[in-house]
């Protein structure tokens, strides 16, 4: 029990020693490995670098290669006009075209961050492009994910149906789906508020990028430099919609030549291959990459240094910090703590909460497989609606997933401009943090509390 309360009380310093003195969490959370599991818990280093989020890894530096070649060749640019002119110039529109073509991929089988980790580099470009707050777009896209996830034939939905189905539990896999979806986007209607959505209804581009009051839009509104070379700024405080006019900003369509049609042609090939092979995103999105190098070495010579490398330290720094507490048994003890509780109502909530808390850091598919087998004691008691609290379990784990520790977040912050990383990865923590109370407080209240289902 020591050992397990240790490994919390390390996670919660890591915490705050990195958002005191501003050194990567990543970095504190190895020496917290090294510290806590090589010499305090005596953990093996098979079992250490066993715990190394090596297919993340892979992931991050990816994607982000693949989409930073996008971006310096204009392929990026070539997207971002078609998709202003497929939702006729009305910026309001965009981030909720994100959001349901992302629920759509994981609806029909593609795994979260697979989606995700297609559509953020494309979703943070309009953002930038258009001076849409970039934690909107992030934070539709994730809720997306996780909206569509929980099909009879989602990833989600496959893990949760089939663990419970071998728990021989009450189920009811398309109530999962609807409640899923409809929280989701419940929940990003609340995003498209607080975080400048309704400043967007005002505002249309038409196909020259001049908005309804004729002033040019940026094409770096986050402090990059635009395509004519001038420089646009960003106030200094919160993630805002910035309003002032930008002008001098070359608004000419991007045409396409050799290397954006390979790039195009890498792009779809990562769609296809994700979503229809079920191919390792990560894995072939650096291959793609790669390829794209070969071919064209000299555009592509800086692109490897545009790889959001703190951010992949950071994020694989935590997830083998919080593996080494999986590994001295930390979460099987909090499971236990469950399953000592006398009260099924309470029990529920709290396995709702260690779901949510264990989820922001971990993989939801594993939290999912192991979360629920906890459950059937009470359950089977019947004080508690089996279909109620696998539907509260479900929402609380993947809500969180917006978390910059859970891939998809990690993929936002990732996709980024860098001007505005540090900003988008703080309030991505705000924000996943807060899930870890709101979503099981919530879910917990909808759909168990009430012992309707």
């Amino acid at each position: 029990m020591t050992m397990q309360i240790i490994s919390v009380v390390g996670l919660v310093l890591i915490v705050l020693l990195a958002t005191l003195r501003s050194v990567n969490m990543g970095a504190i959370a190895f020496l917290g490995v090294f510290l806590l599991g090589s010499l305090v818990f005596d953990v093996s280093d098979d079992d250490i670098f066993g715990g190394f989020p090596g297919d993340l890894f892979i992931v991050l530096v990816g994607v982000t290669l693949l989409f930073a070649i996008a971006k310096g060749n204009g392929t990026v640019d070539w997207l971002v006009h078609l998709g202003v002119r497929a939702v006729g110039g009305r910026i309001a529109f965009v981030p909720w075209v994100m959001f349901v073509v992302t629920a759509v991929l994981t609806s029909v089988g593609a795994v979260v961050p697979g989606a995700v980790a297609i559509m953020a580099p494309i979703g943070l470009s309009f953002a930038a492009r258009y001076r849409i707050n970039p934690l909107l777009m992030g934070l539709l896209i994730i809720n997306g994910a996780s909206a569509g996830g929980f099909s009879p034939i989602g990833v989600f939905g496959v893990i949760t149906n089939g663990v419970v189905d071998h728990e021989h539990l009450a189920s009811d896999p398309g109530l999962l789906w609807a409640s899923s979806f409809l929280f989701n986007a419940a929940l990003s209607v609340v995003v498209f508020v607080l975080f400048g959505g309704r400043d967007l209804v005002r505002r249309r581009v038409d196909p020259a990028g001049q908005d309804a009051t004729g002033e040019a839009e940026p094409d770096e509104p986050t402090g990059g430099t635009g395509s004519s070379g001038s420089v646009a700024t960003e106030p200094a405080g919160a993630l805002a919609t910035r309003t002032e006019p930008v002008t001098e900003v070359s608004r000419e369509v991007v045409p396409l030549n050799a290397q954006r049609v390979v790039t195009l042609a890498g792009l779809l090939a990562l769609v296809v291959g994700a979503l229809g092979f079920d191919i390792d995103v990560g894995l072939l999105a650096l291959s793609v990459a790669t390829v794209i190098c070969v071919l064209f070495p000299k555009d592509c010579k800086g692109n490897v240094a545009e790889v959001a490398w703190p951010t992949v330290l950071l994020i694989c720094g935590v997830v083998t910090y919080v593996n080494v507490m999986k590994t001295i048994g930390t979460i099987d003890m909090l499971g236990d703590s469950v399953a000592n509780i006398g009260v099924p109502l309470l029990a529920a909530f709290v396995i709702c909460l260690i779901g949510a808390a264990v989820s922001a850091f971990a993989s939801t598919t594993g939290i999912l497989g192991a979360l629920i087998p906890l459950a059937v004691p009470f359950l089977l008691g019947g004080a508690v609606g089996a279909v109620g609290l696998i539907i509260a379990l479900a929402i609380s784990s993947s809500v969180v997933d917006s978390s910059p520790f859970s891939t998809s977040g990690a993929l936002v912050v990732a996709s980024s401009g860098t001007e505005v990383r540090d900003r988008v990865f703080r309030g991505l923590m705000a924000w996943g943090l807060s899930m870890i109370i709101v979503a099981p407080v919530l879910s917990w209240a909808v759909f168990v509390a009430p012992g309707w289902l």
